[in-house]
């Protein structure tokens, strides 16, 4: 049962949330060629047509990070940075789809990256029947084969369930064992949705100071 008084947590709640988007508007953009790019890897969590242009999932908030997405992924082909990309990819029977309407199934159109990343190309795609891209099998052999790379530009949707989960997981899987590792959200490249009172703008700013208050280097921008 929730004891707080209603009008006196909304007060609280509204100062706290103006304190919180203020801290976010200040953060600084990063250079890219500042990286060391032999340890570097960008990340493109689910920029799929399921959630962009298609489906019970679309998001045009979401799709409007592409532009932004696909620019990084060009500018980390010339720095010769690796790159993976997940893709919500879920069998019919999924247990996910009793918190979530239907989508991305496996071999449907949704489950495809967007084209305009996927002609860039360059990156190691990764299925994930889940929404967190860590404990993929396929994910877990990458990360024994590069074992040198300890940052990682986190990218795409959506903030607050796949990315934050991917971007805490993966940060406290380095601190478990030790080791410092750099995990990099830029606020332009990723995004949210909107549904009843799944609202986007809250639910993005959320989930980046969720992520900060875990160790996760937020910025405005990889430029």
């Amino acid at each position: 049962m929730i004891t707080a008084d209603k009008d006196e947590f909304i007060k609280k709640s509204t100062e706290t949330l103006a304190a919180i988007f203020d801290m976010l508007e200040r953060l600084p953009s990063i250079k890219l060629k500042d990286l060391h790019s032999r340890q570097t890897a960008l990340v493109i969590v689910d920029m799929v047509n399921g959630f962009t242009r298609q489906g019970a999932m679309q998001s045009p908030k979401v799709e409007r990070v592409i532009p932004q997405i696909a620019k990084l992924s060009k500018a980390c082909d010339e720095l010769q940075i690796a790159k993976l990309a997940f893709a919500d990819c879920h069998t019919g029977n999924s247990p996910e789809f009793a918190a979530y309407p239907v989508h991305c199934l496996a071999a449907s159109g949704e489950a495809e990256i967007v084209a305009e990343i996927k002609t860039i190309g360059g990156y190691q795609l990764i299925h994930k029947n889940s929404t967190n891209g860590f404990l993929e099998d396929q994910f877990q052999h990458w990360l024994k084969q590069n074992e040198q790379i300890n940052t990682f530009i986190i990218t795409g949707d959506c903030t607050d369930i796949c990315v934050l989960q991917f971007a805490v997981t993966i940060k406290t899987w380095f601190n478990m064992q030790n080791k410092k590792t750099r995990i990099i959200v830029p606020i332009n490249a990723v995004e949210t949705f909107d549904s009843g009172p799944h609202d986007s703008e809250l639910m993005n700013l959320m989930a980046l100071y969720n992520m900060m208050i875990n160790g996760i280097e937020v910025v405005a921008e990889v430029e």
